[in-house]
């Protein structure tokens, strides 16, 4: 016997059967029950998506013998909805407009469809690929589309409804057919593999229905070739080799390269790649969509909907709390805007290489807000010792930053050591504010605004700018002093405490100050920043401190 694809073997011969579409199909049963019929119908979307099949499982709909009582599914048993099927009922007519593009054909089409129909109720017309069809083509097929026979229906399909005269969409009655989601694809799969007597796990289906992008027909496609290739078993590995993208394991391990800094590991990843033959392009986008789903999981999403395999979907969602909803939004905003660039490059492996060695670079700048602050620039992820210091104006020992005036200077050594823990600073009061930090970003920027942290017989003393009610409002509030008692606790130990005091105002002149912002542009950080993002400082300005 001559063997039948897959693809081919399985296409859908009723509505209920077309899964992933069923704001479509509702609406074509309902008008087949509801005898209300449309001169013509567009349906448009990717690829594979069902647009075909739905066109040929309606034009048996319309023409079953048993239509009064099939509730408006063709009931694939009676003479018609046979040859249907078979595609030789002389009634229904598929046509694909990339063969069917001069305007004389379109006119002896349109010519011929004046007749009625030879045996069926309609004549239904299906046109795939429409959109190829000839400016001219349209317009002489616009005449009978606008005005048919009520014997006639007509079908078009696209790919790219964007390229089809405004003339003929205000003819039609469009359904879009949207992406179909992986869960619901990796279920057909797992269906066909059971009639197909394939073995395969959940986790090898869950790779080819992500591979397939939302396409039925090529992830069932992808299923055929794999089973072949293991001779009726689909294993993991194959999957991966054969589908040319990374194990989602490999992609765990790259977004936590990155979101940790370590471009080493970054660059083996990279080379790791290009030995096993991976196109750099495909990977690129295939990393941006598992980056989307980490955003997700930031944010909270229930880990069954990141159409990831349970025990992935529960390590990406791990990682992505852990490094919190920001952290992962300005990576995917970094890798985003390198997509074109890798995209047109003639050399994409280097191009991916320095997106994301870019991209790991993120995790080792300082927040503006905490530079300008006087925090002492503490990258986030890093201990306070890797971090560069602030450069002290010479012509004032203890001169403020200039956007916020009551910043202190850094605070100096401390005699007591920290507590073991993993990636503190060696020196408890920055110790302290990163522990801050990690509970409430804005909390830890307030602290940065007091003149000093000054820690004596147990007990930290915060030492508060004069003349500044908001500051002391803020931190005495009791969600923040519950943050700030633990923070003590783990910088300095479990009897240590804090208490507030107002300072004296500094004395300073306008030409302190412009020396202080004069110091700024110079910051190695900042240098840092400018370098990476080819920026530059228009103006420097004072910014008053948001209420939190």
């Amino acid at each position: 016997m001559t063997y039948q694809a897959l693809a081919r073997k399985s296409r859908p011969q009723d509505f209920s059967s077309i899964i992933g579409q069923e704001a479509v199909v509702t609406a074509l049963k309902n008008a087949i029950s509801e005898d209300r019929i449309a001169q013509a119908y567009l349906f448009s979307g990717i690829r594979g998506v069902g647009k075909t099949t739905a066109a040929r499982v309606f034009a048996k709909a319309l023409n079953c013998e048993n239509r009064e009582t099939s509730g408006g599914d063709p009931c694939n048993a009676c003479g018609t909805c046979t040859e249907i099927t078979r595609g030789a009922d002389l009634d229904v007519l598929e046509i694909d407009a990339a063969t069917y593009s001069k305007v004389e054909q379109v006119r002896e089409l349109a010519e011929s469809l004046r007749y009625g129909p030879a045996r069926d109720p309609y004549k239904v017309v299906v046109i795939d690929e429409i959109h190829r069809l000839s400016r001219q083509a349209f317009d002489a097929l616009l005449k009978i589309v606008e005005e048919p026979p009520a014997h006639l229906v007509f079908v078009f399909a696209t790919t790219e409804i964007e390229v089809v005269p405004a003339t003929i969409l205000s003819r039609c009655q469009e359904f879009h057919f949207r992406r179909v989601p992986a869960a619901e694809v990796a279920r057909l799969l797992q269906t066909l593999c059971e009639s197909e007597q394939l073995e395969a796990s959940e986790r090898a289906l869950r790779l080819i229905a992500r591979a397939g992008e939302g396409s039925v027909r090529d992830s069932v496609a992808l299923l055929d070739q794999l089973g072949t290739f293991g001779s009726g078993k689909v294993a993991e590995e194959d999957a991966v080799r054969l589908l040319g993208g990374l194990d989602l394991r490999l992609y765990l391990d790259l977004l936590r390269s990155i979101l940790a800094g370590e471009s080493a590991a970054v660059s083996n990843h990279l080379r790791s790649i290009e030995s096993l033959g991976w196109d750099p392009r495909r990977t690129h986008g295939q990393f941006l969509s598992y980056c989307r789903s980490a955003l997700h999981a930031a944010v909270g999403a229930d880990p069954d909907q990141l159409d990831l395999p349970t025990e992935d979907a529960a390590a990406l969602v791990e990682l992505a709390t852990a490094t919190g909803y920001e952290n992962v939004l300005r990576l995917l905003n970094q890798l985003l805007k390198s997509e074109e660039l890798v995209r047109r490059s003639d050399t994409p492996a280097l191009a991916v290489e320095v997106a994301w060695l870019r991209a790991a670079e993120l995790p080792k700048l300082i927040a503006i807000e905490d530079l300008l602050g006087g925090g002492g620039g503490t990258p986030a992820g890093r201990d306070g010792g890797d971090a560069p210091t602030a450069k002290a104006s010479p012509a004032r020992p203890k001169a403020a930053p200039p956007v916020a005036t009551t910043a202190p200077a850094a605070p100096a050594a401390l005699d007591e050591p920290p507590p073991e823990g993993p990636r503190l600073s060696s020196d408890p009061r920055q110790a302290f504010l990163e522990l801050v930090s990690q509970r409430k970003q804005p909390l830890a920027a307030r602290l940065r605004q007091c003149q000093k942290l000054a820690f004596r017989d147990g007990q930290l003393t915060v030492i508060l700018p004069p003349g500044d009610p908001l500051l002391q409002e803020a931190l005495e509030r009791a969600a923040n002093r519950e943050i700030l008692d633990d923070a003590v606790r783990k910088a300095w130990g479990e009897n240590a405490s804090w208490k507030l005091e107002i300072g004296e105002a500094p004395a300073q002149d306008a030409a302190d100050v412009d020396a202080a912002a004069s110091s700024v542009p110079e910051h190695p950080v900042v240098q840092s920043a400018l370098d990476l993002f080819a920026g530059t400082i228009e103006t420097i300005e004072e910014t008053p401190t948001a209420k939190e």
